[in-house]
């Protein structure tokens, strides 16, 4: 029965948001109630399901009880079950902010958070790499509707530019699937790691095309050079609570390259192995280097943030690209907290964006804002946190990367892309913080909403306490990264070790090892 728990968190957000669409004309806080409870419920599930496979277990269900590799499975290993307790949580915190009058802005604003929660937590668990697509489709379906969540021309733009990438990568998604399936037969990942391995010499180059395809389109979710300009304005000019949502969003993307690429061409993959390894690396670089000077470039606190998530996402698939146990263990630390912290910041930024009134978070002088101690030294913790500076998660998880590293050729170009975009993310969050902070000099501006900046807010509710409250949360969820390093990096190098050697993933699935 245990078994069944895989399928829990797939199908519980899509049974919640059915239900939220019938209870809409039950009013919104009756709407909300259910929401917050959905969430909440699908955290403890995470939670629990972790527990489970922590031990090294492989959960397997089956749908239909149709046996694989004919039939679609889900699959909860050590990789899933993380992934899927980093997005409760980041959704939980999200939520609990937008109840504060953003998820006003709009209708059926829970229902699409919902539906958003079952295409992440279905990317995540599926074996199939068909359905791997579909969950990616529902993704971009409910991330638009959610991006363009009360409206406004900025917001429009950026939701158009959204789905028309996402459009093209789904195309392409669809080339490199068909293509696998004509030369092997079958789209079970389990399955395909069998038969790529073993593949005739006739079919390697379609093969490696094929996989090559799924990298770009892999490479454009997580926003990997060139392939990161749809995110900037899209993260910049959506409402906090979305954006914060979306920090996990470029995740998947990461966690895609991640499962296909130890488990289908992975070093024991015969001659399609290690596919990725010449390409992954230098563009994790390219990424970092392009995502800070996005930063330095930047005139709002909101595009800022965006282009620090790029920048996470360089430094994260960095530790992806040495492809060690270690360095994957490195980035699987690395990878909530960047979430958490980037999710943090966009909320608030918000706050600090709501309470500057018409000067919004553009980076000029203006009013002394509400709370402004408090709020500054979150702005600062934050800064610390995304900036990696000791003694906190960002770190422990970039100095777990630097270690890594150092048996690597690539060790210098590493070492120092790392620490010079550390410097510059330093110097140019200082900056912000000083415009923001250091140099208002007006008089306190009432804290209501400053009017439609072209984005589209226009909410009246500001978040006072509560908000900043919220922000803390998330910060803490670092703190307690930090204070539990060490069995946080145990669980991570053992789940590096779990996927890098796949024949326990196929023997679970298939019966049979690889």
């Amino acid at each position: 029965m245990i078994s069944h728990i895989a399928i829990l968190p797939v199908i519980w957000p899509l049974l919640m948001g059915a239900l939220l669409l019938l209870l809409q004309k039950q009013g919104l806080q009756t709407v909300r109630a259910v929401s917050i409870a959905s969430v909440s419920i699908l955290t403890v599930l995470a939670g629990y399901l972790l527990n489970i496979v922590n031990d090294g277990e492989i959960l397997v269900y089956e749908l239909g009880n149709w046996p694989p590799p004919f039939g679609i499975v889900l699959v909860a290993d050590r990789l899933a079950a993380w992934m899927l307790l980093i997005t409760a949580l980041v959704s939980a915190f999200a939520l609990l902010y937008a109840i504060q009058g953003t998820d006003s802005d709009g209708p059926h604003f829970h229902v699409l958070f919902q539906l958003q929660l079952f295409g992440l937590n279905g990317a995540f668990l599926t074996g199939d790499l068909f359905n791997l697509f579909v969950f990616f489709e529902i993704l971009l379906l409910a991330s638009y509707g959610l991006l363009l969540h009360g409206g406004g021309r900025l917001r429009t733009i950026a939701g158009l530019h959204f789905v028309i990438i996402n459009l093209v990568g789904s195309t392409l998604f669809l080339f490199a699937v068909g293509t696998l399936y004509g030369l092997l037969g079958t789209l079970n990942m389990a399955d395909l790691a069998v038969k790529a391995a073993g593949a005739v010499d006739d079919d390697v180059a379609l093969i490696r095309t094929a996989g090559l395809l799924l990298f770009a389109v892999f490479a454009l979710k997580a926003a990997l050079l060139p392939l990161y300009l749809w995110l900037p304005a899209a993260y910049a000019h959506t409402t906090a609570p979305v954006a914060a949502l979306f920090a996990i969003m470029t995740k998947v993307g990461a966690y895609s390259i991640l499962r296909v690429y130890t488990l289908i061409f992975g070093s024991q993959a015969g001659s399609v192995a290690d596919l990725i390894a010449p390409w992954l690396l230098p563009l994790a670089l390219a990424t970092l280097i392009a995502g800070v000077l996005g930063v330095l470039a930047s005139t709002h606190l909101r595009q800022q943030i965006a282009y620090l998530v790029i920048a996470s996402i360089g430094t994260l698939l960095i530790a992806f690209g040495i492809n060690t146990h270690t360095s994957i263990a490195a980035g699987l630390f690395y990878l909530p907290h960047s979430t958490f912290a980037a999710a943090a910041f966009f909320l608030l930024a918000d706050i600090i964006a709501t309470r500057r009134s018409e000067m919004s978070d553009r980076f000029e002088p203006g009013p002394v804002i509400a709370h402004h101690r408090i709020t500054g030294v979150l702005f600062f913790i934050a800064a610390i946190l995304i900036a990696g500076l000791p003694p906190l998660s960002g770190f422990v998880g970039k100095l777990l990367i630097l270690q890594a590293a150092i048996p690597h050729a690539a060790l210098p170009w590493i070492m120092g892309a790392m620490l010079i975009t550390s410097l510059l993310t330093i110097i140019a969050l200082a900056r912000s913080g000083s415009m923001l902070f250091y140099r208002a000099q007006l008089p306190q501006a009432p804290h209501t909403a400053g009017g439609d900046d072209g984005s589209g807010s226009q909410h009246i509710l500001t978040p006072g306490f509560s908000g900043l409250a919220i922000v803390v949360c998330l910060l803490a969820l670092c703190v307690v990264l930090t204070i539990g390093a060490g069995a946080v990096s145990e669980f991570a190098l053992a789940t590096a070790n779990q996927l890098l050697q796949p024949e326990d993933y196929v023997q679970s699935v298939l019966g049979t090892a690889r």
